[in-house]
């Protein structure tokens, strides 16, 4: 592995790397950085979040940017404010001992007048958001005549979220001779288009889905699926310096087990779409300092969360596609770091672990569920190695000593010990007194049923939700797809909270299903929005049946 040292970059930037501790070169930044530094070709690379991505198209920019000039030289665009904010602030890192170059992130849920304010500072680098970045651009306080580098940063998590239009738009004005970069976990069937629309005969970096540098243990967990909370619960007890994210599917779910975890005492809190952007600021500053160690979260809230040194990944429900798994089990093992990305699995889903065990290309381990015995030693042990390392603030508790001394001068060493373990430890000796064994295995025959019996499992939960029918006169025609259609219901955040059942989408009209109880806010959503520009006419369909034999796509989904 290859040394920052070793590779031609100004000697404050090495300064500035060295005061951040960077030494060695990580797979991607090994493969990406000489190709930038000598070369103009558009490129692919596809790595996972974590991996050092930063870095990679950072410092050759920075190396190459020209810091006598107040021209917007690089665009880099990412799907999330958190993801945006933390780009930006590594590469202030990064140039802090260069004089000149400046970078400024710009993102929605911020006061855009505080953001064009920092735009008339003149800054080299602009980190954005698709929509933030959009907008200023139509306001021509950024101006896109004069970028060199255009990077978009976890591209298939961008189009996943239905930017694809505001990218279009983006780029509309920049020089065609610009060199682009496209950074991608994966190379999803959203992200070739785009790659061939926009780019150059790009080169192409594949580093493996799950890198050699990240330290992962994959681990799996079998019970019951109505026993799935109370093994949550053994696993957070069984690790006592647990520091990791639950992944839950729906926001439904998160807010249940963030609140169940919440009242059983445990240090945890959600983060989820219904949150304010001061709310989620509050909760993931929380989070990053340690104040909170369990996170729950689903995979569309938690875009753009980077926190370095996570334990655990804990995958409540396994997510529907296999490269959410990647994106999930990819932030924690980072940094020289080892980590562990388990899941809580009922009967019918190994047939799943064994899918994702081919694309990841390593083992899971499957791990007995703790019981209470157990549990409670491990608890014990955690408490001794707590006191033992615990330093004493002499001046502090010195007013107070004489009179705790003359109140347990009755006790002996050995009574004063049990005391205090008891009294520390009666939470689990009596909550694991009479614990059951939740471990259980796969029947014969479960694997191979496994993926029908899903379908099953989940038309069997449509069916507990009363949902509305409503038809649109825009169909695949007009470019519209499950996922963009998700995106426009989206856009009421009263409708955030509603689920959506079936979506079809036929070649002049779609219909697609919303709870009952959001009839009006629906219509309302609809009658705001536009689609390319144009009005879409939209009608409940108060009587006539789903369409359920078409050709057409169909889609089931639930808000995230």
């Amino acid at each position: 592995m290859s040394k920052f040292e070793e590779i031609a970059l100004d000697q404050k930037v090495l300064r500035a790397l060295e005061d951040l501790n960077f030494e060695n070169l990580t797979p991607i930044q090994e493969k990406v950085i000489p190709h930038l530094l000598s070369s103009d070709r558009d490129l692919i690379a596809l790595a996972q979040t974590g991996t050092g991505k930063t870095a990679a198209f950072g410092l050759p920019i920075i190396q190459q940017i020209d810091a006598t000039s107040g021209d917007v030289q690089a665009i880099i665009i990412c799907p999330t404010r958190e993801l945006c904010i933390q780009i930006a602030g590594d590469i202030r890192k990064f140039v802090i001992y260069l004089e000149g170059v400046s970078v400024v992130p710009v993102y929605g849920g911020e006061r855009i007048d505080k953001q064009i304010r920092a735009l008339g500072r003149k800054p080299q680098i602009v980190v954005g958001t698709p929509g933030r970045m959009l907008d200023l651009i139509k306001r021509r306080k950024i101006r896109v005549e004069s970028v060199r580098w255009f990077v978009m940063d976890e591209a298939d998590e961008i189009l996943d979220m239905g930017f694809k239009e505001d990218l279009d738009a983006i780029l509309e004005g920049m020089p065609t001779d610009k060199q682009t970069l496209l950074f991608s976990a994966t190379m999803a069937k959203n992200v070739e288009p785009i790659a061939k629309k926009y780019m150059n005969e790009p080169e192409r970096i594949d580093t493996e889905m799950i890198s050699t540098e990240l330290d992962i243990t994959h681990q799996y967990y079998m019970a019951h699926a109505k026993d799935r909370y109370k093994v949550l619960r053994r696993i957070a007890d069984l690790n006592p310096g647990i520091y990791g994210i639950i992944f839950c599917r729906t926001r439904r779910e998160t807010k249940e087990i963030a609140d169940k975890l919440i009242q059983d005492h445990y240090s945890a809190e959600a983060i989820h779409g219904d949150l304010t952007q001061d709310q989620r600021d509050l909760v993931m500053g929380r989070f990053r300092k340690k104040h909170i160690q369990l996170l729950v979260a689903t995979d569309v809230a938690a875009r753009g969360i980077d926190v370095s040194d996570l334990t655990h990944i804990i995958n409540y429900s396994l997510p529907e596609q296999i490269k959410t798994y990647i994106h999930r089990s990819g932030r924690t093992g980072r940094a020289g770091n080892s980590g562990i990305s388990l899941s809580i699995i009922h009967m019918r889903e190994m047939g799943r672990i064994r899918a994702i065990e081919r694309i990841v290309g390593k083992p899971f381990e499957q791990k007995q569920i703790p019981l209470g015995k157990e549990i409670c030693e491990r608890q014990l042990f955690h408490l001794v190695e707590k006191i033992s390392h615990t330093q004493v603030d002499e001046a502090q508790i010195e007013p107070y000593l004489s009179s705790i001394y003359k109140q347990l001068e009755p006790l002996d060493r050995e009574d004063l010990i049990k005391r205090f373990v008891t009294t520390e430890f009666s939470r689990f000796l009596s909550f694991y007194k009479d614990a059951v064994d939740l471990n259980t295995t796969a029947r014969k025959g479960d694997q191979g049923r496994s993926h029908e019996r899903g379908k099953r499992i989940r038309r069997k939960r449509r069916r507990e939700v009363n949902f509305s029918r409503f038809k649109i006169e825009t169909g695949s025609a007009h470019k519209l797809g499950p996922k963009r259609l998700i995106t426009l219901v989206n856009k009421d955040s009263k409708l955030k909270r509603a689920e959506i059942g079936k979506i079809e989408i036929l070649k002049d009209c779609s219909y697609f299903e919303v709870e009952q109880g959001y009839e009006k806010n629906v219509l309302a959503c609809f009658n705001r929005i536009r689609f390319h520009g144009n009005r879409i006419s939209i009608k409940l369909m108060r009587s006539k049946p789903f369409l359920q034999k078409s050709r057409s796509q169909q889609l089931t989904q639930t808000l995230k």
